[in-house]
C-alpha cells in the first residue's frame, strides 16, 4: 500500500542535524483558520545550548514517540470518537505513558485527530498515512496562562520539559522578539488573552563539545487580538484610486497608489 506522508498545515518541516552554528532568523506571522474564529500563529526564533538544549530536544523526541504511538493505536480502531473530548479521553493514556504531561499528551492526541480529519476531507486512506519528519511539542488548546509554554511579562517563555528518564523540569527560553511585537505580547499577558504554545526544533548539533538547538516558539492567538494591536492604517489623502472591471464570470478590482 502506498503510504502518504502527511504534514499538517502550520507544522514545521523536518529538522536539520549539522555541526555548523545556527543562524537565528526573523519572526513571521502565519494565519491559521479555525472552525468559527480566525487565529494567528506568531513564530519567534531562539538559539540555546547546554542543558536547556538537551531538555527541549528530549521533550520534542518524546512528544514525537507519543504521537506515533497514538497514531498506531488509532489505526487499529474500528470506530473512532466523534468529538475532540472523546479522542482525548480515549487516547490520552497511551500518550501520557510516553510524555508525562497532560497538555503535551493532549497535544499529541489532537495532532493525530487533525491528521485523521484531514484524510477524511481529502479522501486519503488514513491507514496508509505516516507522519512527516518533524520535531516539536505543543499544547492542545488555547488557555491563559498557557501552563506548559508560558509567556512572561519580560517576553521570555518558561517551558515545561521532560527528560528521557521521565524527570519533569522547567527551562527559560528568550527568543528574538521584534520591537514591533512587544505591545502585542504585553497585551496578551495584561489582558489575559488565551493562547496555545508550541516549540519547534528547526536544527540541532554540537559546537564546542556542547549541544545546541535552534528553533522557534509559536503562540497561537485570536486574529482580532492581532489586528487590535498590530494593524496599521494610512489615510488615503486622495492618492488611492480604485477601478472595477465587471465581467460575466468575475469582477476585477484594481487599486493604484499614486503616491508610489
Amino acid at each position: 500500500m502506498l503510504a502518504h506522508r502527511l504534514l499538517l498545515g502550520g507544522l514545521p518541516g523536518p529538522p536539520h542535524r549539522s555541526d555548523s552554528p545556527p543562524v537565528t532568523g526573523g519572526s513571521l506571522p502565519l494565519r491559521v483558520l479555525g472552525s468559527f474564529v480566525d487565529y494567528l500563529t506568531l513564530r519567534f526564533p531562539f538559539d540555546v545550548d547546554g542543558d536547556v538544549a538537551k531538555e527541549l530536544l528530549s521533550t520534542a523526541w518524546l512528544f514525537k514517540i507519543a504521537t506515533h504511538r497514538v497514531l498506531s493505536l488509532v489505526k487499529q480502531q474500528q470506530v473512532l470518537p466523534g468529538t475532540k473530548i472523546g479522542w482525548i479521553n480515549t487516547f490520552r493514556g497511551i500518550a501520557y505513558g510516553v510524555v508525562p504531561n497532560r497538555r503535551y499528551a493532549d497535544g499529541a492526541v489532537t495532532l493525530v485527530m487533525g491528521v485523521y480529519e484531514s484524510c477524511r476531507a481529502l479522501g486519503i486512506d488514513f491507514g496508509g498515512v505516516e507522519l512527516s519528519n518533524w520535531l516539536m511539542f505543543q499544547q492542545s488548546e488555547l488557555e491563559y496562562p498557557s501552563r506548559s509554554i508560558t509567556l512572561k511579562l519580560n517576553y521570555e517563555f518558561h517551558i515545561t520539559t521532560i527528560r528521557f528518564d521521565g524527570a519533569v523540569g522547567r527551562v527559560v527560553v528568550k527568543p528574538t522578539i521584534p520591537r514591533s511585537y512587544e505591545k502585542l505580547l504585553g497585551a496578551i499577558t495584561t489582558k489575559r488573552v488565551g493562547y496555545m504554545g508550541r516549540v519547534v526544533v528547526k536544527d540541532y548539533g554540537v559546537r564546542g563539545n556542547q549541544l545546541w538547538v535552534r528553533g522557534e516558539v509559536h503562540i497561537t492567538i485570536p486574529l482580532d487580538v492581532y489586528y487590535e494591536h498590530m494593524a496599521r492604517h494610512r489615510r488615503n489623502a486622495g492618492k488611492l484610486i480604485g477601478g472595477v472591471d465587471v465581467n460575466t464570470d468575475r469582477v476585477n478590482l484594481a487599486i493604484v497608489d499614486e503616491g508610489l
